[in-house]
């Protein structure tokens, strides 16, 4: 059985993943969850202590304890594995791969890889899923000749992203992050709701030798976010 702090905590983490409770929402206080299920103040305050720690929850002095906005989030600065990102957060990854081949490039993706039209390039599709949910298609492009046995690799041990950085080393990228409607395709692949707005990253990479690949990056805009913090050198 479990303790009577971990059933109040198992109750509060159910009420926010089944949305009764969306990240702004107060939850009850120390005193409130003591009276409803008949503990100790100091029993409800470390189920509100844990879950704080845990980053689920968050204290305002003077206000209460609120639901925190629990998306994961990724910085706009740093190009990290979708794989390692997951695991950092101690949540399982795994990912389903729709598409791998060699196609034709066209006159706008041999303008993204500088390549000439209907050359060859490599094209993949992949889900990537944390705790069994999708939270981003990876739909890439790649320049062959500087990743010549891209489709020979085994996506389900290592990721676009972490072999390209190994056979051509990241020294630049482009951002553009925009949100959008999403379309047949990604409602299916990306399992979410027609009213669901997404966020779509376009992202060119280079090495010292050119442009390595394209990808354009589509999170559900409820399980995934962008952010950063910068910092700014003081003129005195």
């Amino acid at each position: 059985m479990q303790a009577r702090f971990q059933q109040i905590k198992s109750v509060i983490l159910d009420q926010i993943s089944e949305g009764e409770m969306v990240p702004g929402d107060r939850v009850l206080s120390e005193n409130q969850l003591a009276e409803q299920y008949q503990v100790s103040r100091m029993t409800a305050r470390r189920a509100l202590t844990e879950l704080v720690t845990e980053g689920i929850l968050a204290r305002s002095q003077g206000l209460g304890t609120f639901v925190c906005d629990h998306r994961p989030m990724s910085s706009m600065l740093e190009i990290q594995s979708i794989q390692d990102e997951i695991k950092q957060r101690g949540h399982k990854y795994a990912n389903a791969q729709i598409s791998k081949k060699v196609v034709l490039a066209t006159e706008q993706q041999a303008m993204w890889l500088d390549v000439a039209p209907n050359s060859e390039i490599f094209h993949t599709q992949i889900v990537h899923l944390e705790n069994g949910l999708p939270v981003q298609l990876e739909d890439r492009l790649v320049n062959p000749l500087w990743a010549p046995d891209y489709l020979k690799q085994n996506f389900d041990k290592t990721t676009a992203n972490q072999y390209l950085n190994a056979v051509a080393p990241l020294t630049e990228a482009d951002h553009i992050v925009e949100a959008i409607a999403p379309n047949e395709f990604l409602i299916k692949t990306l399992n979410i709701a027609a009213t669901q707005p997404c966020l779509k990253i376009s992202r060119r990479t280079y090495s010292t030798k050119g442009i390595v690949s394209y990808a354009l990056l589509y999170h559900p805009g409820n399980r995934y976010r962008l952010g950063s913090h910068l910092e700014f050198n003081r003129i005195n």
